[in-house]
C-alpha cells in the first residue's frame, strides 16, 4: 500500500510519464479543441494507449489494477500542462469504480474492458432540477414491470452525454418493507427509447458539454440495474467519494497551471530594474497560492489512500475535505496569476482569464461547498444538523 503522504517511485514515475504526454499536447491544443467544437479524442486516445485511462480498474478487465490514488495522479498532471479530460472524473472513476465493485460478472466483461482501453465511455446522471444538493429529493423513479425495469425522471448538468455509450442513472426504488424510496443505479444505454437529451448552454469553455436529460418509460431489462437494489447510499457513495477526489485532482491540476504561467511570469517580466517577482507584493501570494495547492493535495493523496484501502467512511470525510481544499486553492491560485499578470492576465494570449469560469466550477459541483461544511459540521465535530 502507498504511503499517504510521500508519494513512491512508482508514483512518481506515473507523474512524469503523464506530465510527459500532457506537455506534448498542451493548452494551445486543449484551447483549439474548444474553440473548434471539439473533443480532445486524441488526447483521449493516446492516454488510453499507454495505459492511463484505466489505470484504476481491475487487471482481469483490461485494466491496471491501482486505484483512485493513480487516477488522480493522471488527472492532475494532465490539468497541471493544460489540458485535463473532465471524462476522467466520470467514466472510468465513478461509473467503472461502481461496475467493478457491485456490478454482475456480465457488466465487468461488458463494460469495463471498454471503459479501460477508452474505447467506450459512461456519463453520470445524479443532479435533479429540483433536487439540488439534496440527494434525498431526487424524483427519478424506477418501477418493476415483470422482469423489466422503467424509469421516469429528469437530469440535469450530466457531463458528456452526447459521447458517451450509456449513463449510470440514480433512480429511486420502493423498498417493498418500509415503502420508503432508496437510491439505486442503473445503465441506461445512449439510443434507448424514450431516454432523451438536450444541451445547456454554458458560459464554461470546456470540450465536454452539458445536458439536460429525459427519462420517459424509459423500459430496461433486469441487467441494467448495477448490484443489489437494497445497498441504496452504500453503492451511491462508492461512486460519490471518487468523484471528489477527482474534483480535487482536476482543481489541483488547473491551480498548478496557472501558477507556473504566474512564475514563469514574474521570474521574467521587468518593469523597473529588477523581474516583479522580487517584489513581495507579487512574490507573497504566489507563494501562499503555493503552499495552499500543496496542502490541498496531502488531503487528496489521504483520500486516495483511504478509499483505495477500502475504509469508505474514513475516505468520505477524507473526499470531501480534499474537494473543499483543493478548490478553495485552485480559485485562489487563477485569481492570483490573472492579478499577477495585470492586463495579461486577461489576453488570449496567455489563456488565463477562461480559467477564472473554470475555477470556480470545483467549489460548485458535485457538491457545493457549503454542503461539505454542513458535512464536516454534523459529521466530524458532531453539531446539531442546519437542515
Amino acid at each position: 500500500m502507498s504511503n499517504p503522504v510521500i508519494e513512491n517511485e512508482e508514483h512518481r514515475a506515473l507523474r512524469d510519464a503523464v506530465a510527459a504526454l500532457g506537455k506534448r499536447y498542451g493548452r494551445a491544443y486543449f484551447a483549439q479543441v474548444v474553440a473548434e467544437g471539439k473533443h480532445t479524442d486524441e488526447l483521449w486516445a493516446e492516454a488510453a494507449e499507454l495505459g492511463y485511462l484505466g489505470v484504476n480498474l481491475p487487471e482481469e478487465y483490461g485494466g491496471g489494477g491501482g486505484g483512485i490514488a493513480e487516477l488522480s495522479i493522471v488527472l492532475e498532471e494532465l490539468g497541471a500542462a493544460g489540458c485535463p479530460l473532465l471524462m476522467l472524473v466520470v467514466s472510468p472513476a465513478i461509473c467503472g469504480t461502481v461496475i467493478a465493485r457491485f456490478g454482475t460478472e456480465e457488466q465487468k466483461r461488458t463494460w469495463l474492458p471498454g471503459l479501460a482501453d477508452g474505447s467506450r465511455k459512461m456519463a453520470f446522471g445524479i443532479t435533479e432540477p429540483d433536487a439540488g444538493s439534496n440527494s434525498h429529493r431526487i424524483t427519478t423513479t424506477a418501477r418493476r414491470d415483470g422482469d423489466d425495469w422503467v424509469l421516469n425522471g429528469r437530469k440535469v448538468f450530466i457531463s458528456g452525454v452526447d459521447i458517451a455509450d450509456a449513463t449510470l442513472i440514480v433512480g429511486r426504488t420502493e423498498d417493498s418493507r418500509t415503502g420508503r424510496l432508496k437510491p439505486c443505479l442503473f445503465i441506461v444505454e445512449r439510443d434507448t427509447p424514450g431516454f432523451g437529451r438536450t444541451p445547456i448552454s454554458m458560459e464554461l469553455a470546456a470540450p465536454e458539454k452539458q445536458f439536460e436529460l429525459t427519462l420517459d418509460d424509459v423500459r430496461l431489462p433486469a441487467g441494467a440495474l448495477v448490484g443489489d437494489e437494497d445497498a441504496g447510499l452504500l453503492q451511491l457513495f462508492a461512486g460519490l467519494n471518487p468523484e471528489r477526489i477527482m474534483t480535487a485532482a482536476f482543481a489541483l491540476g488547473m491551480g498548478r497551471y496557472a501558477m507556473d504561467r504566474a512564475v514563469d511570469y514574474a521570474r521574467t517580466r521587468q518593469v523597473w530594474k529588477d523581474p516583479i517577482g522580487a517584489h513581495q507584493a507579487v512574490a507573497h501570494p504566489l507563494a501562499q497560492a503555493h503552499i495552499e495547492l500543496e496542502l490541498a493535495r496531502l488531503m487528496m493523496q489521504k483520500a486516495a489512500h483511504l478509499y483505495d484501502a477500502g475504509d469508505d467512511m474514513g475516505a468520505g470525510e477524507a473526499a470531501n475535505m480534499a474537494k473543499y481544499a483543493a478548490a478553495e486553492a485552485a480559485v485562489h491560485a487563477v485569481d492570483q496569476a490573472v492579478h499577477t499578470l495585470g492586463g495579461n492576465g486577461l489576453t488570449q494570449e496567455y489563456g488565463l482569464a477562461s480559467m477564472i469560469t473554470a475555477a470556480r466550477v470545483a467549489r460548485i459541483a458535485p457538491v457545493s461547498r457549503e454542503m461539505i461544511l454542513n458535512f464536516v459540521s454534523h459529521q466530524s465535530l458532531g453539531l446539531p444538523k442546519s437542515y
